[in-house]
């Protein structure tokens, strides 16, 4: 299996484009690819933010800052982690 860098073409006028220089241009597609990727679930919280080169903390604050949620349950996922912790909060109780 090939561990190679993936190599993306970007337009040579990008970063004027988007009013910036084109090495944040770069960093700026990593990161949206990286969020959207996220997002979608198709990449850890680890694997996103070493995809858009920052720590899980600064990822995470890029997230919020694009309203990219930390939580990435499905409705399932979520409904049975409620049901555990309800479960767990009875047991407690009756202890």
């Amino acid at each position: 299996m090939s561990t190679g860098a993936l190599t993306v073409d970007l337009p040579a006028d990008l970063g004027e484009s988007v009013q910036t220089t084109p090495e944040k241009a770069r960093q700026q597609v990593r990161l949206m690819a990286a969020l959207k990727m996220f997002e979608l679930g198709k990449l850890s919280s680890r694997k996103a933010a070493e995809l858009a080169g920052l720590s899980r903390v600064d990822f995470f604050e890029a997230a919020a800052r694009y309203k990219v949620s930390a939580f990435n349950y499905s409705r399932d996922e979520l409904e049975a982690e409620i049901r555990q912790d309800l479960d767990t909060a009875r047991g407690l109780a009756g202890q």
